[in-house]
This record gives structure tokens, C-alpha cells and sequence, in this order.
């Protein structure tokens, strides 16, 4: 069966997959990053599992797969196939691409990980059909997908879609990207879960704790979670007076609090827009595996690609 090698990096753990030609994950398996070994090791650990992919494929899928897919945290060129710079793997500068295609023999496709999970949102997911999307991901940051007929834009120096440093508190609050008052200082997971400990006096407490006591009317809750609601709605209103999105898509944890946060954040953006057209705002469809599934549409991509470019006698 024609498959190809799915592989979602991420910071403390791999998800893979071997997709077919239609989508179907025939298989999938999961492996610790292990980044606590350094980065070498995580690269080895890839190429490893990579190589268990394929091997697998031989055995039980009757040959090895056409092509990979990989999608990695950080800074990605993927027009050179190259990792540039992962804090949290310790990444410089890593020829991904070269060394898996080494490996494994096919051609091999590198992506950003958000971009490629809002390929997958955009194609197979909550964005389905829609020529213009925008995929927000609020997760520990916040990282964006401009999706346009079918693919997602890059940009010119690989950073289209860091709606996350976008400002909209000017002065407020240092980022570590270097600027104050970035959207991801005041809406991501992260920054609600530090809002949150703070304001009920328990240092575990996290954003999922403060959307339960939103619901249940808890005062302080409903102002730290309006706060970055705000802050939310600012930013979506610059990125969609920017992109004029058909659907926004909205994913990463923040997300899994569902109508909690998409009751006020609709009625936030609505009540900021004059001259523009307000979006169907939806929550992400694929949860974990819109990496995966954004990874081998990247390797199927390429693959039809090559195959388009070939001479036929």
C-alpha cells in the first residue's frame, strides 16, 4: 500500500503516523524527544524512529514509503529543508531535511509546526473548504497559519503567522522575542496560567483551573479570563483587518475550553470590527494529530509534485 512518513516533533515528545493517499493514518506511534539527552540526540533519536517508520511500512504495508513529512518547532527554512533555531531542542542550523532524506531514501519535506498543523486544520480539519483561513494555536505561545487555496504561506523569511508578537498592549509586558506587550504575554495558555496562580494565591493553578471557575462565576476568574480575551480579540482584529479570513481556526489548549472561550471571544472580535468582515470563528477539529496528518500532506505534496515532473516516454 503507497504510504508516506508522518512525523510531528515536538518539545518533549515525536508523534509519526504512515498516511495513504486518502489520509488514513495506518499506523501511528509516539516516542519521547528526550531533549534532556542534547541536541544531537534528538536528532538521532528522529532519524531512529524515522527508520522504524520505514521499516515497519516494509513488514506490514508491503514496501517502504514513498516520502516523509516532518514538522518541527522553532525557526524553519523550508524552502532549504533546515531546522535554523529551536530553543527548547537547542537547534542550530540542522540540515533535517538532508539528513533524513539520507536516510530513509525518498524525498522528504521540513515544515514549521504550527504552519503544518494548520495545513492539516485547513484541508481535513475546521477549515475545510474555506479559500482564505487563519489557524491560531494558543498553546505555552502563540503561533499562527495563513492558509491560502489549500496551502499555508511562509512568508519570505519563514515567519509568516507569529501573530503571538504582534503588540497590543504597547509597554506592557517584556516578551522574550525582545519587544513589550505581546499578544502572547496576555492570552496564551501560559500567560493565563500564570495570571490565574497569581490571583488565587495557589502557584499550581493553570489556565484549564481558571476556566472551570469561570464557570462557575468565580469573580477573579472572570476577569483575569476576560483580560485575555481582550487581549485575544485585539490581536485577531489586526491579523483579520490584515488577511480578511473566510474562517479563523482556533486551537492549542487554551481551546479545549471550548464555548468558555469562544462565547466571549466572538462577541469580543463582533463588538471591535467596523469596515470588516467578521469570520466564522471555530474551534480545531484534530486535536494531536493535526501535526501528523499536516506532516503527510506535506510529504504527499512533494511527492505528487515529483510525480507531476516527471517525463513519461
Amino acid at each position: 500500500m503507497r504510504h508516506v512518513i508522518a512525523l510531528d516533533v515536538g518539545g518533549t515528545g515525536m508523534k509519526a503516523a504512515l498516511v495513504g493517499a486518502d489520509g488514513t493514518l495506518l499506523h501511528q506511534d509516539r516516542r519521547p524527544t528526550g531533549r534532556e539527552r542534547g541536541p544531537d540526540a534528538v536528532v538521532a533519536g528522529i532519524l531512529d524512529f524515522a527508520a522504524e517508520l520505514r521499516a515497519y511500512g516494509v513488514q506490514y504495508l508491503g514496501g517502504p514509503a514513498a516520502a516523509a513529512g516532518v514538522a518541527v518547532p522553532g525557526i524553519v527554512d523550508d524552502a532549504a529543508g533546515v531546522a535554523v533555531y529551536a530553543a527548547n531542542l537547542g537547534w542550530r542550523d540542522v540540515p533535517l531535511r538532508d539528513l533524513l532524506t539520507a536516510a530513509l531514501g525518498v524525498p522528504v519535506a521540513l515544515g514549521h509546526d504550527v504552519r503544518t498543523g494548520g495545513l492539516a486544520e485547513g484541508r481535513v480539519g475546521a477549515g475545510r473548504g474555506a479559500d482564505r483561513f487563519l489557524f491560531v494555536a494558543l498553546g505555552t505561545g502563540i503561533a499562527g497559519a495563513i492558509g491560502v487555496d489549500g496551502r499555508v504561506e511562509a512568508g519570505a523569511h519563514g515567519s509568516a503567522g507569529e501573530i503571538g508578537h504582534v503588540v497590543v498592549r504597547p509597554g506592557g509586558a517584556l516578551c522574550p522575542c525582545g519587544q513589550r506587550g505581546c499578544l502572547e504575554r496576555f492570552a496564551s495558555a501560559a500567560a493565563v496560567s500564570a495570571a490565574w496562580a497569581a490571583a488565587c494565591g495557589d502557584p499550581e493553578a493553570d489556565a484549564a483551573d481558571c476556566a472551570k471557575a469561570v464557570t462557575s462565576g468565580d469573580p477573579n476568574a472572570v476577569r483575569v479570563w476576560q483580560e485575555a480575551v481582550d487581549a485575544l480579540a485585539d490581536g485577531l482584529v489586526t491579523a483579520l483587518t490584515l488577511l480578511d479570513p473566510r474562517v479563523l481556526v482556533i486551537g492549542g489548549g487554551l481551546a479545549e475550553a471550548g464555548e468558555t472561550l469562544f462565547a466571549p471571544l466572538r462577541d469580543a472580535v463582533r463588538s471591535r470590527i467596523t469596515f470588516q468582515k467578521l469570520p466564522a470563528i471555530v474551534p480545531a477539529t484534530l486535536g494531536d494529530t493535526a501535526g501528523c496528518r499536516g506532516a503527510g500532506l506535506l510529504a504527499w505534496d512533494l511527492l505528487n509534485h515529483t510525480d507531476s515532473m516527471e517525463v513519461t516516454p
